[in-house]
């Protein structure tokens, strides 16, 4: 039994909740992203900061990237959408076209899809030969430990649905006219790989899982559970980031507000 076996697909959160932890979620990572592009406390950049989306097609990647990105200023990050790599690309290492993309000290980048297709879509449709895809498993580690040594933190998600689940949104999908266009044939024909895709990414889980960028593992059968895990998952991520990097991890705002609030009335 793998990990996505064992995943507790029934978690959910009622709209109160939601709306609440999102708020709370949102506020605190505009405060950590600030701290780190020295836009509050000391004034020195911190490191960057990527986040990395992977999942099975309609699993959540796109609405908890914009609960994660879409309070903050659109100035301070990018979110980068993988597809399958050009001719140009091609001819280069598999790593290489990421680079270019990758957040500097003080920014912050969203990856929706990453260097992991070549271990997960480029494995199970043929696309890398098997030792291509074999020895990328070390590759990656390699450049993710290096990329956290040196200036970022990773934080690394897998956002997972139940076949029936996926089925109910990709039928949505198909009867929304604003969201047809996000529905391919493409999208079918995966449907029918979901098992090795599925194999794919327990072995990705097992070989690329380390210390400074572990895998998070995301329920992400009721949306709303999905994008508060992400939040937290973020907030928690940059705090212990902030730490190896020797930062001071700043209080939440709201107890900033109480103390100045106890501070005024001691006046």
């Amino acid at each position: 039994m793998g990990i996505l076996d064992k995943l507790d697909m029934s978690q959910r959160l009622s709209r109160d909740d939601y709306e609440r932890q999102l708020a709370s979620g949102q506020q605190r990572i505009a405060q950590l992203r600030l701290h780190l592009g020295g836009l509050m406390g000391s004034g020195s950049l911190g490191p960057g900061l990527l986040v990395i989306f992977e999942g099975p097609d309609a699993s959540g990647k796109g609405g908890a990237i914009k609960a994660l990105v879409g309070h903050l200023d659109p100035r301070h990050y990018k979110v980068v959408s993988y597809a399958a790599p050009t001719t140009k690309e091609k001819n280069h290492h598999f790593l290489w076209r990421f680079y270019q993309e990758l957040p500097g000290l003080g920014e912050m980048a969203v990856f929706d899809r990453s260097w992991y297709g070549r271990v997960l879509v480029e494995r199970v449709e043929g696309f890398a030969k098997k030792e291509e895809w074999k020895r990328a498993y070390k590759a990656i580690v390699d450049f993710e430990e290096s990329l956290c040594e040196e200036s970022l933190i990773v934080v690394k998600f897998w956002m997972h649905v139940s076949d029936d689940e996926q089925l109910r949104r990709f039928e949505g999908r198909a009867a929304d006219p604003l969201k047809r266009w996000k529905l391919t044939p493409e999208d079918w024909r995966n449907r029918e790989k979901n098992r090795d895709n599925e194999a794919a990414a327990e072995d990705m889980f097992t070989r690329t899982h380390h210390e400074l960028a572990p895998w998070n593992v995301i329920a992400a059968e009721h949306k709303r559970f999905a994008r508060v895990a992400v939040l937290r998952t973020v907030i928690a991520s940059v705090e212990d980031g902030m730490r190896r990097w020797g930062l001071e991890v700043p209080p939440p705002v709201a107890d900033l507000q109480a103390e100045n609030e106890t501070d005024s009335r001691d006046e």
